[in-house]
């Protein structure tokens, strides 16, 4: 089959998934208000706690209180993007596989890990989306850096791989649903860990830092994207970075098929 002519498939598909995802969700308005609400008031008491690591020149970890502002700005919009896709797809995924619904999706004419990751479109993490990237532009204009163009494309492009990396996180856990069951339980220990993103990871402790580089890769979800947003970012990290975001792409890939050679359905 021709390659352009299946993305161009998926695409398609994927607009009408969202598009009545919107349409459903946007029957209920007034949870856009709720959430913004919501959103501001975390995003608050967010800088409030950043706020309490500065005082009369002080910095954190090397970093000031503008620079500061794009990590927690890139963290923020993260967050919007897993309440966005990442919470109602994936969270779905376990559903499928306790219920067995999971097979329908497999007898469909197009890429299982697609349809599972990018089926559903929730719109209440957008305003926090936006708020993030209000913070990022915010805190880079602040930090006195007028960002060119090729610093402009290494920050957006490392955005790009902490997206990636999160997304594959996310996926990972789900699809070991397939072997356990109560792998939810471990989705909120990993959202609980990777709060630490928002804060700069040379703030932490040696070990620590260690652990979210190699371990826990939340430096290459935050850290790193801001770095280079502000100009700062070395080129070894970047390619780390990018390097990080494809191998945690494909191990996310081949994860996913050979959960499918293990997976039973529930409802045989």
């Amino acid at each position: 089959m021709d390659p352009g002519s299946t993305i161009g498939r998926h695409g398609r598909s994927i607009a009408r998934f969202w598009s009545s995802s919107l349409a459903a969700e946007m029957e209920y308005q007034f949870n856009l208000l709720i959430e913004v609400a919501a959103t501001l008031i975390t995003l608050a008491g967010s800088l409030f706690t950043l706020s309490l690591f500065f005082g009369h020149g002080q910095q954190l970890g090397g970093w000031s209180w503008d620079a500061a502002l794009v990590v927690l700005g890139i963290y923020t919009l993260l967050n919007g993007f897993s309440s966005t896709l990442l919470r109602p797809n994936l969270g779905n995924l376990v559903k499928q596989v306790q219920s067995g619904s999971l097979d329908f999706v497999l007898l469909k004419p197009m890429d299982s890990q697609v349809w599972l990751s990018l089926r559903t479109l929730s719109p209440w993490g957008l305003p926090e989306m936006l708020l993030g990237l209000a913070l990022v532009v915010v805190g880079t204009i602040r930090s006195g850096v007028r960002p060119d163009a090729i610093t402009i494309l290494t920050g957006g492009l490392m955005v790009l791989a902490g997206v990636t990396i999160l997304y594959s996180l996310w996926f990972v856990l789900a699809a070991t649903s397939i072997w356990f069951v109560k792998i939810w339980n471990a989705t909120e220990v990993l959202r609980s860990l990777l709060a630490a993103g928002q804060y700069p990871v040379s703030a932490y402790p040696p070990a620590l830092r260690l652990v979210f580089t190699t371990l826990l890769p939340v430096a290459f979800l935050t850290t790193v994207p801001a770095e280079a947003l502000l100009g700062l970012a070395n080129g070894r990290s970047v390619l780390a970075g990018i390097a990080l975001a494809g191998l945690s792409l494909l191990g996310s890939r081949a994860l996913w098929r050979l959960a499918l050679r293990h997976y039973t359905s529930a409802s045989s």
